[in-house]
């Protein structure tokens, strides 16, 4: 026990340091598990939104009436695996609800899942119990209902009683792999965000370690040994990380569950957990991996004898290894093949950055100082340069936690432009009709060409899915390929935005002179515009030149859009709608039209304009958490600079009064602190620019091509970078405030300056 109070003696000496390094490690963990937990709900909103739009199926009737809830009692009854979907548009722009069946909807659940997991209230919005759904069907108001009854994956066509069928039913566009792509490179920063932790753990606790080494040399002079000073660290460490991991955890989740708040209904009603999204990490896994993590970063330097010195570099050594790391990254992400070598290659130019930083700052600062005529400009360098060797680990941090959120930045503006883009263009029509079962297409085609006031300010188009061979060289085996055909090709269609084109793309295309592919049919199999295309439709072949390649960020199916006028008499569309703008001409109007034409009682419509509404909404909320979990990084990175500024320059407030003995008066000295500080953090800031902007091109130009077979567009934007380089202005008022304020404290010479960190003069 005399022992380990010698041992921990040091922060007996130094509370400061104590407190310090307790608060780091508070303010890490809160940092790490708030960013999990936010992960976390960004999955689940992205599950949520992509669940809104993605295709099911549903069951309808054979005699072409509407469902009811008599259907859903007859099915159930018969053991049929279906949820009920009841939409109320509400009067007086008050929204849209959505009733379902908790009980019901157990059935969709995976295996190891009960049915007491759906039996819950469902109070949030837009999702209410069915009861009170169809309760507010009754009112006095005209409230527009509709009941849709979603069928399992599981359910087939055999297991339906008579009377009934399956039915396509999609909500809109499939948004799988922009949902996935987002997550990757979430993922991807989640890594960075680690990483950045670990290294403010490790400055805060090596400068205490760096103070204690007299301490340990006394020690083993009086023959206590190197390894039970290791072993007392060791328990040391445990015992601060136990008393501080819990607390972060706590506050941790506290943090995500009220940036969170907003999204909070969305995440507890039927979308959540026991359907779509995975369980977040237990209490006990959450303080047990921080824990590893911190006892790691902090003691890994203990596998060395205590008295042996470290392996030192010369700064054109550590500059020279450096610049070979990070090129050798560069070249590695240019040319790599595989998603892990671009992720070896993102780690390996973080190290070479990192490593790189503090030598440039402090090489730049010997050159200034060299070149510089006046003494105090001569000072003013030289100790820019020892605090960029001192603080290395607390700048270098700072630097990427700035290089993470300035990619952030860009990667969740792009994503929201290019979410918005491809919604527009998907659901550029403001209604959507799709084609009963067993309807003649081609009929509506004749009435809604025939209809003047549509012809006059409306606009519709005819959609077709489908499938279809494509065979690039007779010497290879045909490939099957998503067929989408369109017709006529009028103003939904030419508002979407191509990627590589011919002369006139959209002119050739409405007169069945050629097609387009998507980007990831092109990549696949090296397509390029103006090239031979083959493709087979319903045994027929057509030869026809590529005409554009268009974006689609939504599937990873290779796709090919034709003009319909060349589809086959034979072809058997596998999915037909109808695309309508309606202008001027009332929707109710074209409904009651196409149900003469088809002669059916009733006409499946969407209303685009609610579907984009939903997805925006839940996509937004997504885009805002990450854009918490970076401004969390980013605030645990200036704070921790402070706190090692708080310790780093308590061993050196003897050194600066040194100025006061030159002459300077006390404003001068602040005025000098000030500049030492703002120089200091706008220094790190330029460097991590070209970091970040490298960063952002890895994520939408390397990682998503190789994940996902398609490429998002590459935008910077100057202006954030003014935002960072004023953060970072912030920061450094802030240290020269700390370091102003220490300096009116009293402070003793030490015996010996070299002995401490910061003792560099």
């Amino acid at each position: 026990m005399t022992l380990f109070a010698a041992v921990f003696s040091h922060y007996r000496r130094h509370p400061l340091q104590l407190l310090a390094l307790a608060t780091m490690i508070v303010v890490a963990t809160m940092l790490w598990t708030g960013v999990s937990h936010l992960t976390y709900q960004a999955r689940a909103s992205l599950g949520q939104s992509e669940q809104a739009v993605a295709e099911r199926r549903k069951v309808v009737r054979l005699d072409g009436q509407s469902v009811a809830v008599a259907d859903f009692v007859t099915l159930r009854r018969a053991g049929v695996c279906v949820m009920p979907w009841l939409e109320v548009q509400r009067p007086n722009a008050q929204g849209r609800v959505v009733g379902v069946d908790g009980l019901a909807a157990s059935c969709f659940a995976g295996a190891g899942e009960s049915a007491q997991a759906w039996n819950q209230p469902l109070n949030g919005k837009p999702f209410l119990d069915i009861r009170d759904a169809a309760a507010l069907t009754a009112g006095p108001d005209d409230r527009s209902a509709e009941l849709t009854l979603l069928a399992a994956e599981q359910v087939s066509q055999a297991a339906l009683p008579a009377g009934y069928r399956l039915a396509r039913f999609s909500l809109g566009p499939d948004t799988g792999e922009l949902g996935e792509s987002f997550l990757l490179n979430l993922d991807a920063l989640g890594v960075l965000v680690l990483l950045i932790t670990a290294l403010l753990l490790r400055s805060v606790y090596q400068l205490g370690l760096a103070q204690r080494r007299d301490s340990f040399a006394l020690l083993h002079r009086f023959g206590v040994s190197p390894v039970s000073v290791n072993r007392l660290l060791v328990l040391e460490m445990a015992l601060l990380a136990g008393l501080c991991v819990i607390p972060g955890v706590a506050l941790g989740r506290l943090l995500a569950g009220l940036l969170g708040s907003g999204f909070g209904q969305a995440l507890d009603n039927l979308f959540d957990a026991p359907l779509y999204a995975g369980q977040a990490a237990s209490w006990l896994s959450s303080v047990l991996t921080m824990m590893a993590v911190v006892m790691v970063v902090c003691l890994i330097d203990l596998i060395r004898p205590v008295s042996r010195a470290p392996v030192t570099l010369l700064a054109g050594q550590r500059r020279t290894l450096a610049l070979a790391v990070l090129l050798f990254g560069v070249v590695l992400a240019l040319v790599a093949s595989s998603l892990v070598l671009v992720f070896v290659a993102v780690a390996l130019v973080f190290v070479g950055a990192g490593l790189l930083a503090p030598v440039l700052m402090s090489g730049l600062a010997r050159r200034l100082a060299r070149a510089a005529p006046d003494p105090l400009k001569r000072w003013h360098f030289a100790e820019f340069g020892v605090l960029a060797r001192r603080l290395a680990l607390p700048l270098v941090a700072l630097q990427f936690a700035l290089a993470m959120v300035l990619a952030m930045q860009a990667l969740v503006t792009v994503f929201e432009a290019t979410f918005d883009e491809w919604l527009s263009q998907r659901l550029a029509a403001d209604f959507f009709v799709e084609v009963p079962a067993g309807a003649e297409s081609g009929l509506a085609v004749d009435w809604l060409a025939n209809e003047p006031q549509l012809a006059a300010s409306g606009d519709w188009q005819r959609v077709v899915r489908g499938k279809a061979e494509l065979r690039v060289s007779e010497s290879e085996p045909g490939q099957g390929v998503d067929l989408l055909a369109v017709a006529p090709v009028g103003r939904l269609l030419t508002q979407w935005r191509l990627q590589a084109a011919s002369d006139q793309p959209w002119q050739a295309f409405a007169r069945g002179e050629g097609v387009m592919i998507n980007e990831q049919l092109a990549r696949r199999r090296q397509l390029a515009v103006d090239g031979p295309l083959t493709l087979t439709v319903a045994g027929e072949t057509l030869s026809l030149p590529v005409l554009a390649i268009y974006p689609d960020y939504g599937r990873p199916a290779g796709e090919v859009l034709l003009n319909a006028g060349l589809l086959p008499a034979a072809f058997k569309p596998g999915f037909e709608s109808l695309s309508i703008n309606p202008g001027n001409l009332d929707i109710a109007t074209v409904v009651s039209g196409l149900q003469r034409v088809w002669q059916v009682e009733t006409v499946t419509v969407r209303d685009n304009e609610r579907i984009r509404e939903l997805a925006d909404t839940v996509f937004d909320q997504t885009f805002l958490l990450t854009r918490a979990m970076t401004v969390l990084t980013l605030i645990l990175a200036a704070a921790a600079l402070l706190i090692m500024g708080w310790v780093f320059f308590s061993t050196r407030v003897w050194y600066y009064r040194l100025l006061a003995v030159w002459g300077l008066r006390d404003r001068e000295v602040a005025g000098q602190m000030v500049r030492l500080a703002v120089s200091l953090t706008i220094g790190i800031a330029v460097l991590a620019l070209p970091l970040g902007i490298w960063l952002t091109w890895v994520l939408v130009h390397r990682i998503n091509p190789l994940a996902f077979g398609w490429s998002l567009p590459m935008a910077v934007y100057p202006a954030f970078w003014v935002e960072l380089i004023g953060l970072s202005l912030v920061v450094g008022l802030s240290i020269a405030a700390l370091m102003r304020r220490q300096l009116q404290q009293p402070a003793t010479m030490p015996a010996s300056a070299s002995s401490l960190a910061g003792g560099e003069r």
